[in-house]
């Protein structure tokens, strides 16, 4: 393996993990976990807990409307007790996956004595958390920033560990997907190139996401879109690739949404993402008999180009992050069927020029509805693109380059949404 082969893997390794839950309140639920086995580690004897939790306006947004595995219930008051009642912050983004019907109930309990209080944070990060755990006249709290699972800080009582700074007091930058320098040239030539033995690791994106799509196929979640689109194949949708995908998809991110007790596997810190970035490439294999290593290859390209992507965005913004991880599908079906670097790029294009407006809402068993439109639109662009046909650098934000073209992407939903995701948080507290 090349020096560069092994950054390509260390970042996969990084961006595509399990999640238990949406991310955003799993995060909060990580930080109260933290926070608490510190004070449990300080203080002997402990009487009832009570949690601040600071966060983001994002991480309000994704955290509001979302259900909590294994409860029945939603949101990030729920999540933050649970964190500190059987949380267990070495199990990162599952860090909630030991919580038994008794953990609920008390947690449940705390935050029905109104000992769980939540308020926006006056930080700039568009994701941040910070939970402080106070008992027995002592507090413990744990601050996560920039990733999901990035606990940046610590600290017990006047106790503090700031794990920003390096040990010469100089701050440690975080290495983020732009310091990988992607391009999707390098990426399309990697995810064929790559011994299969290196990459093979990725066919748990199938194993997770399936399991995932087959539960919200045979169960009640949330709209239950991927059960329409599967009992409607015959007389609305059609009995083809496109339908089965949108239903395998929207299946799972049914599921995932409700509150089901699967793990995902997550794209870019995103369970919602991993489902829409792999799902559909999966689909393919399904229907059309494709082999582990083909298979492979093809989720190595879809995943890598949605984390190049998502890297000029940030993990959170009020651009849909399932416009991102379907444009990683669909180059992903284009590899699947043949398709050279050119075609990949066509695909991407396609898809920037099409759904780059779908603004993100907060996360919500509705977010299956936009799943599925997302991969319509990546089997859409897919197709254009093998019979050569991709939307030109005179239309709107395309460029001829295919790495300006994902960098004007960037911009307009890092930089040109920023007052659009402040109304939109806005509108979603003042709700009567």
């Amino acid at each position: 393996m090349t020096p560069r082969e092994s950054e390509f893997i260390e970042l996969l390794h990084k961006e595509v993990k399990p999640a238990l839950g949406c991310t955003e309140p799993i995060a909060v639920a990580l930080a109260a976990a933290k926070a608490t086995e510190i004070l449990k580690t300080e203080v002997p004897a402990l009487s009832e807990y009570e949690l601040d939790v600071d966060v983001s306006g994002n991480i309000l947004k994704n955290g509001m409307g979302v259900g909590i595995p294994g409860t029945g219930m939603v949101g990030l008051y729920i999540a933050s007790a649970l964190g500190a009642v059987c949380g267990r912050s070495e199990y990162d983004l599952e860090v909630l996956k030991d919580l038994t019907d008794k953990d609920v109930e008390a947690a449940k309990g705390l935050v029905d004595e109104g000992n769980v209080r939540i308020k926006v944070a006056a930080s700039p990060k568009m994701l941040y958390v910070k939970v402080a755990v106070t008992s027995a006249g002592h507090k413990a709290w744990a601050v996560i920033e920039d990733d999901h699972d990035r606990i940046v800080e610590t600290g017990f009582d006047a106790t503090v560990s700031d794990f920003r700074k390096g040990s010469d007091g100089e701050t440690t930058p975080v290495k983020c997907t732009l310091d990988y320098n992607l391009t999707v040239k390098e990426i399309y030539s990697f995810a064929q190139s790559a011994a299969f033995e290196d990459i093979k690791f990725i066919l748990a994106d199938r194993d997770l996401n399936l399991a995932l799509a087959r539960e919200g196929l045979d169960g009640d979640y949330g709209l239950n879109v991927g059960k329409a689109i599967r009992e409607n194949q015959q007389e609305v949708f059609g009995d083809d690739f496109i339908s089965f995908a949108m239903g395998m998809t929207a299946a799972a991110s049914d599921a995932r949404m409700a509150g089901c007790k699967l793990p995902a596997m997550s794209n870019s810190g995103s369970g919602n993402q991993g489902i829409t970035v792999s799902m559909p490439v999966i689909a393919y294999a399904l229907k059309y008999d494709v082999d582990d290593e083909r298979l492979a290859r093809a989720l190595i390209l879809s995943n890598l180009v949605a984390i190049h992507i998502k890297g000029y965005l940030g993990k959170l913004s009020a651009l849909c992050g399932c416009v991102i991880a379907s444009t990683g599908s669909a180059c992903g079906i284009v590899f699947l069927r043949g398709g050279n670097y050119e075609q990949v790029c066509s695909a991407i294009k396609n898809m920037i020029g099409n759904i780059t407006g779908m603004v993100c809402d907060g996360a919500k068993v509705g977010c299956a509805m936009k799943v599925a439109s997302g991969v319509a639109c990546a089997v859409q662009s897919c197709v254009m693109a093998l019979r050569g046909t991709c939307i030109k650098e005179t239309d709107g934000i395309i460029d001829r380059d295919i790495e300006k073209t994902i960098r004007n992407l960037g911009r307009i939903g890092s930089l040109g949404m920023q007052s659009t995701d402040h109304l939109i948080q806005q509108i979603m507290l003042c709700k009567e």
